[in-house]
């Protein structure tokens, strides 16, 4: 692909106009994705109408941009995260159910914990996490236990820092971030008691595939002082039951 004036390839330019899209910011005008992008007026424009064009972006009556079905469709073609994402839902489902809390999926993707999947109900503890969205590894119980199974060079990037604390009891410490990693692989789940929210608690275990390798963390938010030891149970037997569904 060609480059522009600052070395950023075609390809470069148009990821940087789809990342300014967030599962909390879905419609944007022109000017607002040339800004976010941080791309000139006529090169954003130029690459809009190509991909409303094409599918990938989508115009409302008022001209605002969104994305498009098209991408949709092709992001969840031979998707293994969607095959992930179906083999879960059963036991989410049940834990769901069994539990009355925020029951989450997520993987690994770029240093983050990249949430495939949420189930919730009305009265279930505060949970900022959202479907499509991320949270740090060493922040979210999910992030923590994918962080502990990770590759070595991954944990160190992590570890090396900067580890930014989104409350109070976030660990930012690298030491204790090592040990806290450490009792993940030890216990076998990850509780992290007001991480990411003061007031709630989130509870985690891997999912691992036929090879047994973790490929997703399976979370729970509960409140800050409820019990743990049920809804770990119950997040055990659901990572059971998907191991199962996967070697299958």
């Amino acid at each position: 692909m060609a480059n522009s004036p600052t070395g950023d390839s075609v390809t470069e330019r148009l990821l940087r106009v789809l990342e300014t899209f967030t599962p909390t910011r879905t419609v944007q005008s022109a000017a607002e994705i040339g800004r976010r992008a941080g791309l000139p007026s006529s090169t954003v424009h130029r690459f809009i109408g190509e991909l409303v064009e094409t599918g990938l972006l989508e115009r409302d009556e008022d001209r605002r941009i969104r994305v498009g079905m098209r991408l949709w469709e092709l992001a969840t073609r031979s998707s293994a995260a969607l095959r992930l994402r179906q083999a879960a839902m059963p036991a989410m489902e049940r834990v769901q159910a069994a539990v009355g809390e925020h029951t989450q999926l997520a993987i690994l993707e770029q240093d983050e914990a990249l949430f495939l999947e949420r189930l919730s109900s009305r009265d279930a503890t505060s949970n900022i996490t959202r479907i499509a969205g991320r949270l740090p590894l060493h922040a979210s119980s999910s992030g923590l236990v994918l962080l502990a199974y990770a590759p070595p060079d991954l944990q160190e990037r992590v570890l090396a820092g900067p580890l930014h604390g989104l409350t109070r009891a976030t660990i930012t410490d690298p030491t204790a971030l090592r040990r806290k990693l450490a009792e993940v692989r030890r216990l076998g789940h990850a509780v992290a008691p007001g991480s990411i929210e003061d007031v709630a608690t989130g509870l985690a275990v891997p999912v691992r595939d036929a090879a047994g390798r973790c490929v997703a963390a399976l979370s729970v938010v509960v409140a800050r002082d409820a019990a743990v030891e049920a809804p770990l149970a119950a997040l055990h037997r659901a990572a059971r039951d998907i191991h199962s569904t996967l070697g299958a």
